[in-house]
């Protein structure tokens, strides 16, 4: 008589429990975004959003919590209820770059659960259209020439263009001036100008001085070569580098319920895998990526690897 009414209750236990999982999300879901409206990481997230609200047939929210290059974001991310109410959508260099150089309130590996990367973006290797090299080869043979002579620009020290710039620089065995800008846009006018001779920023980034003939790329930082520009070649096609991309996607705060998680995650990955939506990021200017957890925190393992080889460099800028 026990066992069958352990049975029974065991059974009721499944049954109601079973539910209670399946009706995540009951209510509308806040995913943080660290960077202001309109930017590309905020477009990447609405993208994502609209197809969660889709699917789930829920309300999801972005909500944009600008400050402290996104440090500001993701530490109100971090102290979110971990209840799948909040998502935090950003950058993986704030997790694996942002610790190395700046004060941050959040531990990467404690705090967040990582769930999944929608899309990438390499960077591109560029030059004023007066230097005078036409490919990455002779950009180094002339470096070489001239070690601590020409300058290279960034969207401000320890920044991922500065960190791109720096990984391909230190791989060749070169030495430039490096000169931080407030952003891409000054430091892009600036080697348009002439001021200085390089720098390295997204596809979509370098894409309007293109036209004026102005810049010319010389290489990408992708593994393979970007959709964006077909005709630039690799970096690693002439110089033995790792991938250098900057990394968009979702995270939680840690203890977010695992069937929460994987959701998100089927969900991203479903996504990317269609044409319609796949096409969407592509004419963004996005790589798409759509992976696993377990890939997301081996692309985070890796990204920390790169900026680690350069830490010295990058805190010494930033003093």
């Amino acid at each position: 008589m026990l066992k069958a009414f352990a049975g029974a209750a065991l059974a009721a236990s499944i049954l109601f429990s079973a539910p209670a999982q399946a009706t995540w999300p009951d209510r509308p879901v806040t995913i943080v975004v660290p960077f202001a409206a309109g930017g590309l990481t905020d477009v990447m997230a609405r993208l994502a959003t609209e197809r969660l609200r889709d699917r789930f047939q829920q309300t999801f929210v972005v909500q944009n919590e600008v400050g402290a290059g996104g440090i500001l974001g993701a530490a109100n991310a971090a102290r979110a209820k971990p209840d799948g109410y909040t998502l935090f959508f950003g950058p993986v260099s704030l997790m694996t770059l942002a610790p190395m150089t700046a004060k941050v309130n959040y531990d990467p590996e404690r705090d967040f659960t990582p769930v999944s990367i929608l899309a990438s973006t390499p960077f591109v290797v560029t030059v004023n259209e007066a230097f005078p090299a036409k490919t990455l080869s002779e950009f180094i043979d002339e470096v070489k020439k001239k070690p601590g002579s020409y300058a290279y620009a960034s969207a401000g020290a320890a920044t991922t263009t500065h960190a791109a710039s720096l990984i391909v620089l230190k791989a060749a065995g070169l030495q430039m001036i490096h000169v931080p800008y407030k952003g891409v846009a000054p430091a892009f006018g600036d080697l348009v100008a002439g001021h200085v001779q390089m720098a390295s920023a997204s596809p979509v980034e370098i894409k309007p001085h293109l036209g004026g003939g102005k810049v010319r790329p010389l290489g990408i930082t992708s593994q393979v070569r970007s959709q964006q520009l077909p005709d630039v070649p690799t970096v690693s096609e002439t110089l033995p580098t790792p991938t250098v991309a900057t990394y968009n996607g979702f995270f939680v705060p840690k203890n977010t319920p695992q069937e929460v998680v994987d959701a998100i995650a089927k969900e991203v990955q479903a996504a990317v895998k269609t044409k319609a939506f796949s096409d969407k990021l592509i004419q963004t200017g996005l790589e798409p990526f759509g992976s696993t957890p377990e890939e997301m925190v081996a692309t985070i393992a890796a990204d920390k690897q790169n900026w680690l080889a350069i830490k010295g460099d990058l805190v010494t800028a930033t003093q």
